[in-house]
């Protein structure tokens, strides 16, 4: 009776595959490089300030558009980062994390019936947001291992029913930054058709190769894009669930109306932290890159010893492989989700197997996902583990 009563849009929608990994992890005592988060916290003074805003204030509800200095950090921060300009009061929204600024965003620019173009492998709350909104995926496939943008393919999913482009770069989970003439291309599609971006760009910190552009900085393009990032990937907060959206008066109204109804307000004694995170200078933000390539080249070698076939990632803190050469040397399965079911009992770790990200499962099937913002000891451990599968 209760499954009859779910709303039909949510079917298939069950437990995250992130949740289902890390019960696993636990539950087979391995090493977790599945879910995307950082086993160490981040900048002390962060935590001293949302510590003493606790003890002190404030603890009641926050304005709905989040704390006056919050907004004129992020506003600063586009500024100071990409030149971008924003009106603190007016086209700044402080969200609870950047999941629900993707799911407002759905909510309020998408109707029954628009689409919604996607490139996938794509994270798994878009497709749960587009669905809730009553909207349709229309995802553009990213081929491995290099990922290219295929500017046909993506024209072709747009039609005179696409509402939104939802955009991620970098990209989570292939590790693409998407270049210049990508973006170009997709701009003037854009404003062509006259679509609104939504641009997830919470790995803007961690690119290794190239560099974060945001669309927004494209001509044409800030009237018609929201733009959002994340203190829980910036700052290592990720339980803070601190999000932003800057777009144009109108759209961020629209996304702040959607909001409204969910969270309403959201973390008012982590906000003064975060203020205080976006405001520091460049050493934490050039370390924090420096730190994270460390970690992918040091778990890239160790997966290559291990006999992945490792693909190259130009930003985020993961790593794909395909895994057919290792499965078939060790007798393992040779699809996604049945390797990663068996990889802890195998060699004690955990990934994420990449198939949940797609649409068209086939795309993905032999492809996993690593992540590599742990400590080095515990991806040295890992690399000690699955240095049996050799």
């Amino acid at each position: 009776m209760v499954e009859a009563l779910r709303n039909p849009r949510l079917h298939g929608f069950g437990t995250t595959i992130f949740s289902e990994m890390s019960a696993l992890a636990q539950k087979t005592n391995a090493v977790n490089l599945g879910q995307g988060f950082p086993d160490t916290d981040g900048p002390a003074e962060l935590a001293e300030v949302a510590a003493n805003a606790v003890l002190n204030g404030p603890n009641q509800y926050p304005p709905l558009p989040g704390q006056p200095g919050l907004r004129a950090a992020v506003a600063e921060h586009q500024e100071r980062f990409y030149g971008l300009t924003y009106d603190p009061d007016t086209e700044v929204l402080i969200t609870a994390g950047a999941t629900e600024a993707i799911a407002g965003s759905m909510f309020a620019l998408c109707d029954h019936g628009d689409e919604v173009v996607t490139f996938e492998p794509s994270y798994d709350s878009y497709s749960a947001s587009i669905a809730m909104a009553g909207a349709i995926k229309k995802p553009v496939l990213l081929d491995a291992p290099s990922y290219p943008l295929d500017i046909n393919a993506f024209r072709a999913a747009v039609t005179d029913k696409t509402r939104v482009i939802l955009l991620n770069t970098p990209h989570n989970p292939t590790g693409k930054v998407f270049t210049r003439d990508e973006l170009s291309q997709i701009a003037e599609v854009a404003i062509e058709h006259d679509l609104v971006v939504v641009s997830d760009d919470v790995y803007q910190h961690m690119v290794f190769d190239g560099e974060h552009i945001p669309i927004a900085a494209l001509p044409g393009m800030r009237e018609r894009t929201i733009s959002i990032g994340s203190a829980g990937k910036t700052f290592s907060f990720t339980g803070w669930k601190v999000g932003w959206v800057t777009a144009p008066a109108e759209l961020r109204n629209a996304v702040m109306t959607a909001k409204q109804f969910l969270t309403f307000v959201n973390a008012a004694p982590l906000q003064p932290a975060v203020e205080v995170g976006l405001r520091l200078g460049d050493e934490y933000f050039d370390g924090l890159r420096d730190d994270l390539l460390a970690k992918r080249d040091r778990l890239s070698e160790g997966l290559q010893a291990a006999g992945f076939d490792v693909l190259h990632t130009q930003g985020t803190y993961f790593l794909t492989c395909d895994i057919r050469g290792v499965a078939q040397r060790n007798n393992l399965p040779d699809t996604s989700i049945e390797f990663c079911l068996a990889l802890p009992e195998a060699a004690g770790v955990v990934a994420v197997p990449s198939e949940v990200f797609y649409t068209t499962k086939e795309a993905g099937r032999h492809l996993v996902r690593f992540a590599f913002c742990k400590k080095d000891e515990v991806l040295d451990e890992a690399i000690r583990r699955l240095a049996v599968l050799a």
